[in-house]
């Protein structure tokens, strides 16, 4: 069987005016391009009003939804990407299509932060469009899709969106900290910063040992001394040391203290548990568990300051 070659045609031959004749065209063949998206796209219309501007295509969805198509047989530009967006939001439409010939790939990083980035029911298509014939056929048109919608894009963006809302509720949480602790006149930490990490330290007085307030989402939060001279036997020896005069540090701490060798890792650590809750146990109980915090850190800090002066270096 002879196998014929695939040639290019110029976009222009095919369609010499994008809005006379590409619009036209498409608005009349919607279901080539609903076929090439795998998506049904019905009832398209021509020139629709937003404001002052008009939409190339607006189209139907299978759950009856706007959809919106925005032409360009050129290179992407900024200019078609905030039009597709005002035409998206003003006409509350669930869809978005950008049809191009040249998709840029600042455009198309846009595009997929868009998918990631918009509730589940909102979808984002960029797609390239091209025109062929083989031998002395009439040309067609290729549409590919070079960013569409999918549920990994979109539980990308709300684990985004996750990480982002627990990191303002640490960098809240840790300066209201920090600002009750030096009003109480517990300084060990007050030339910390808050944080975007679950954790913030302050030096102990010796190389590689740091007081560590630490805080998760939920249920509970920790005051620890964190070994970690970057040698694993070093740090396993000063655990011993510290370990050795348990008795001692816990009478003086004024309670139990959870102590890890962790010999499985580098280092280890000398901890206090505190189960009054987490960052999401609402800001109402906040200042409770900043309050216990700061104590249990005062108390740990004072039970462990002679025995951390009298290690060897």
């Amino acid at each position: 069987m002879p196998i014929r070659k695939f040639d290019e045609v110029p976009l222009r031959e095919v369609w010499k005016h994008e809005e006379r004749d590409f619009s036209a065209w498409l608005a009349e063949n919607i279901d080539a391009l609903s076929e090439a998206l795998g998506i049904s796209l019905s009832e398209a219309k021509r020139e629709v009003t937003v404001g002052s501007f008009n939409v190339d295509i607006v189209a139907e969805d299978a759950g009856g939804n706007l959809a919106i198509i925005e032409n360009q047989l050129e290179a992407t530009d900024h200019d078609h990407l905030g039009k597709l967006l005002t035409y998206l939001t003003n006409l509350e439409a669930k869809t978005a299509i950008w049809i191009t010939s040249n998709p840029r790939p600042e455009h198309v990083k846009s595009v997929a932060w868009l998918n990631e980035a918009t509730p589940v029911d909102i979808s984002f298509y960029l797609v390239k469009v091209g025109t062929y014939r083989i031998g002395d056929s009439d040309p067609a048109p290729l549409f590919t899709t070079i960013v569409g919608p999918s549920e990994q894009a979109k539980d990308i963006g709300q684990q985004k969106k996750e990480l982002a809302e627990r990191v303002l509720l640490r960098l809240r949480f840790w300066e209201q900290l920090l600002t009750r602790a030096k009003e109480k006149g517990v300084t060990l930490h007050a030339a910390v910063s808050p944080s975007k990490d679950n954790w913030i330290w302050a030096g102990a007085g010796k190389t590689g040992l740091a007081y560590l307030y630490r805080v998760l989402l939920e249920k509970n939060t920790a005051v620890e001394l964190y070994i970690d001279t970057r040698d694993k036997e070093t740090n396993k020896r000063i655990f011993d040391l510290l370990h050795s005069r348990k008795k001692q540090i816990e009478t003086d701490f004024g309670d139990s203290l959870e102590w890890e060798r962790n010999d499985h890792v580098r280092f280890a650590r000398i901890k206090a548990t505190i189960l009054r809750g987490g960052l999401k146990d609402g800001e109402r109980k906040w200042a409770d568990i900043q309050d216990a915090l700061i104590d249990s850190m005062d108390r740990l800090s004072r039970s462990l300051r002679s025995h951390i002066q009298a290690l060897e270096e």
